[in-house]
């Protein structure tokens, strides 16, 4: 080998080396790498927390990747990947799971998550953005979402929020209960109950909805709604009729029952009790009233504005214009009219009248208003009752001599209809009577002439049936006439066809002798037996051919 080849082969082994010591050097570099990825910089998030990021840029001056700081009051600009463009804390956070974020460049930082639980809603103050101009101090807008630093006008219900606390801060809160004067108004956790509607006042415009500022129109049904306390109070108001009622203080006894005059009426225990007037002849009259009023969704508004709550209503309006319209109407009549009863029912319409007038200028609606019981003293009531029962027992005596009289007047009319009914019997039995004679008087001429038809039909069927007779005998003569001639008629021709009765008798004779008979040729004179014989064998001959039926002649 030459000394050429060996340098070679030395290089070749230094060039190989150089690999080997690089291969070596990559692999220590790449596993310390993955070393330092998981040991500081992989960091685990748990569930229900987020991290926040804040890049702090290369951890020395010399190295690169220094950028500018972001502006006070702003998150760190990001590009289009979400790599980091300024030095400042980024708006997004990151969720659960394992993440690689090198502490020398990145600031790590646990955040819990906000847990709003039912019944609560989060209230939640921007830090981040410019200031807010003129008079508003509501943000609006979303988390993460926002241009100015503020409250948020949103509030957010029941569930799980990520918030960044570098630029927002919140509180949770539950229903909250703000007094003003004697009103309890709502916010935050607000529910409605059903049977309530919520009347809304505004603390702010609101630019989005454009509804400014002050008692809305527009009243919330029955639900759960989240409020700002900042931005609305809810005044929660019953609807619906309720009842009112001003009573006299009633004397009782020992056992608490009320204790009765001698007329039955209740007494009085405290004078001036209920609503109590003078009467315009001079006398003490206590009196009962009964209210039922409400209040409409549509009017909830209106009241909460003008009586700052339901009760006010009620020891402002009802029960002082009650008092006050039955004193007024009742002081223009005399005891006498508020007992009796025409006067009486008009003095409770004049009354309910005048008090729905005065409820519906307030927005309050009447339903019934009632004058229960009016307490007349027993020196004018006693003398009127007694007046009325008078009246009555005469009326009561009048109605008994009514009664009797239509008492006779009812049996008579009942004889009347008896006596009707008895004759209407008879005159019916009559009619039947008459109908059934006529209609047997009828059948009889039915049946009369039925027979008479039937006579004189037998008597034509017995004309017919003799002519019929007449007829037949008539043909069978004309037939055996005819046939009688026919057998004469049929002789005379046998007879001429012969040309003789002797040659006729000759061959009837002949016809009549048997086919085997022996025939013998004699001679014998005159006197002898055979010459004798000649006559009775012609008269033999004529008796035989009148017992048979003529052969007829051969033919010539």
């Amino acid at each position: 080998m030459s000394q050429d080849d060996d340098l070679n082969s030395i290089k070749n082994r230094i060039s190989m080396a150089k690999i080997a010591l690089g291969m070596i050097a990559i692999s220590i570099i790449g596993f310390g790498w993955v070393a330092y990825e998981w040991t500081v910089n992989r960091i685990y998030v748990p569930e229900g927390y987020s991290m926040q990021l804040r890049y702090k840029g290369p951890p020395l001056p010399f190295l690169p990747g220094s950028k500018p700081t972001a502006k006070p009051g702003h998150f760190a600009q990001v590009d289009e990947s979400g790599n980091p463009q300024e030095l400042g804390v980024l708006k997004e956070m990151v969720g659960p799971g394992r993440h690689f974020y090198s502490p020398l460049w990145w600031e790590r930082t646990l955040i819990e998550d906000v847990i709003v639980k039912p019944g609560q809603v989060a209230l939640v103050s921007s830090k981040m953005g410019e200031q807010l101009k003129g008079n508003q101090y509501l943000v609006d807008g979303d988390l993460n979402e926002t241009e100015f630093k503020g409250e948020l006008r949103k509030v957010f219900g029941p569930g799980r929020y990520r918030i960044n606390s570098y630029a927002y801060t919140h509180r949770i809160v539950e229903e909250e209960l703000i007094k003003s004067g004697n009103q309890i108004k709502h916010a935050g956790w607000v529910e409605i109950p059903a049977g309530f509607v919520g009347v809304v006042t505004n603390l702010t415009d609101n630019p989005i909805t454009k509804a400014e500022s002050g008692l809305q129109d527009k009243v919330l049904p029955p639900g759960i709604y989240p409020v700002n306390p900042r931005e609305q109070q809810i005044d929660i108001v019953e609807i619906g009729f309720r009842e009112s009622t001003i009573n006299a203080n009633l004397a009782k006894g020992p056992d608490g029952r009320v204790i009765l005059d001698k007329s039955g009426e209740p007494m009085i225990a405290t004078d001036g009790s209920g609503i109590s007037f003078p009467s315009n002849d001079g006398f003490t009259i206590q009196m009962d009233f009964t209210a039922i009023w409400g209040i409409m969704p549509d009017q909830a508004a209106d009241v909460i504005g003008k009586f700052g709550n339901v009760q006010a209503v009620e020891t402002k309006v009802v029960i002082p214009q009650i008092e006050s319209i039955c004193r007024n109407q009742g002081s223009t009549l005399g005891a006498v009219e508020l007992l009796v009863g025409e006067s009486r029912q008009k003095f409770q319409e004049e009354t309910s009248r005048a008090f729905q007038k005065v409820l519906e200028d307030k927005d309050v609606t009447l339903l019934y208003g009632l004058v229960r019981h009016i307490y007349i003293p027993q020196e004018v009531r006693i003398p009127i009752q007694e007046s009325f029962i008078a009246d009555e027992k005469k009326l009561t005596r009048e109605q008994d001599q009514l009664t009797t009289r239509t008492e006779a007047t009812l049996r008579q009319e009942k004889e009347k209809v008896n006596l009707e009914g008895e004759r209407i019997i008879v005159e019916t039995e009559k009619v039947l009577a008459k109908a059934l004679a006529e209609g047997d008087k009828e059948a009889a001429e039915t049946e009369a002439e039925t027979q008479k038809l039937v006579a004189a039909i037998d008597r034509q069927i017995a004309e017919l049936e003799a002519e019929a007779k007449i007829v037949l005998g008539t043909a069978e003569a004309e037939a055996q006439q005819l046939s009688e001639e026919a057998k004469a008629q049929k002789f005379a021709l046998a007879v001429e066809a012969f040309g003789s009765g002797e040659a006729f008798n000759e061959w009837v004779f002949a016809s009549g002798l048997p086919d085997d008979i022996e025939l013998n040729t004699l001679y014998a004179g005159e006197g002898t037996f055979w010459t004798d014989l000649k006559g009775f064998t012609e008269t033999l001959l004529g008796k035989q051919v009148q017992g048979q039926t003529p052969r007829p002649a051969p033919s010539r």
